[in-house]
């Protein structure tokens, strides 16, 4: 198959840019420390909301428990669960700020020439696709002609300006099935990382005795106590395996933000001790309060004792 080439000059000549420092999102604090205040004011902001609700006997007919088993059952104070919580968020807010004094500036200005390089990528990959094509009932040249695309030589060692197609198909994939993909696999790594850490604190003895049994003193659970663990756990479980997360999926700083501030909510609402039918929290997944108050009872742990 043969293609009719044209030459031209170097499309990265059309998108010169200048970078500049990015401006924080919020109230004129940089990002990279707002990453640190988010997730810890969303904890105590939304526990406070599920707080008021319990006190002020509000929207009880979704609550799991009674205020009497909530006093009768668990098996620590609320002034021991805060305290503990406050000790984890200030271990998790010294080792964000030692990272984040680490962080380069951030800069923005240049991102036309990011979305050139994915379309020049899916041009690559285009050509490369080309000689395939026979093989399942596709004519690549005329396809190239109803496209309109002008396909470089391979070694002529130029490029050519992208088409609107690709500007716009790359644009896609920079702005969002990127981005999709990076949540996705923090996502799913920090849920898997948490799971078997979760899981050999209830299937050996010694971990459990030792650490886990800590969260577990709460068979009635309530939104202040959603991290209330034993502080190596909360370290290695919640901080280390967010930390890895986010440097895993190569997210940015404000990606970051939210996502960390997400985790915090669904963990909080998870352990909120009502099961809402307008919280949409509640039907992401099974992984819900109701899951999570079956959890914390004596018959619902599966622990070897």
């Amino acid at each position: 198959m043969t293609l009719n080439v044209t030459a031209s000059a170097d499309p990265y000549m059309m998108f010169s840019c200048t970078e500049s420092p990015l401006q924080p999102l919020l109230f004129g604090i940089p990002d990279k420390y707002m990453i640190l205040v988010l997730p810890v004011f969303a904890y105590w902001s939304l526990s406070l909301f599920f707080y008021a609700l319990d006190e002020g006997g509000y929207l009880s007919k979704y609550k799991l428990h009674t205020p009497a088993e909530f006093l009768k059952r668990n098996r620590v104070s609320m002034r021991h669960v805060i305290q503990d919580v406050l000790i984890q968020h200030l271990f998790q807010t010294i080792l964000g700020a030692i990272l984040a004094w680490q962080e380069p500036e951030i800069y923005t200005g240049c991102e036309s020439r990011n979305i050139l390089a994915w379309a020049l990528w899916l041009r690559h990959c285009f050509v490369r696709a080309l000689p395939l094509m026979p093989f399942i009932g596709i004519d690549g040249t005329q396809l190239v002609k109803q496209l309109s695309i002008t396909m470089p030589l391979v070694n002529s060692g130029t490029s050519l300006a992208p088409t609107k197609p690709e500007m716009l198909a790359a644009s896609l994939i920079y702005w969002i099935v990127v981005p999709a993909f990076q949540y996705l696999l923090a996502t799913f790594f920090v849920d898997t990382w948490q799971y078997f850490i979760h899981r050999a604190m209830h299937t050996h003895p010694w971990l459990y005795r030792t650490f886990h049994v800590r969260h577990h003193r709460l068979y009635v659970p309530y939104a202040f106590g959603a991290l209330y663990n034993h502080p190596l756990e909360g370290f290695l479980e919640d901080i280390v395996g967010s930390l890895l997360a986010f440097k895993t999926a190569g997210m940015s700083v404000r990606q970051g933000m939210w996502f960390f501030t997400f985790s915090t909510v669904k963990t909080v609402d998870d352990h909120s001790g009502f099961r809402l039918p307008w919280d949409p929290l509640q039907f992401i997944t099974d992984n819900n309060a109701f899951y999570h108050d079956i959890h914390h009872q004596s018959w619902g742990m599966k622990v070897w004792r």
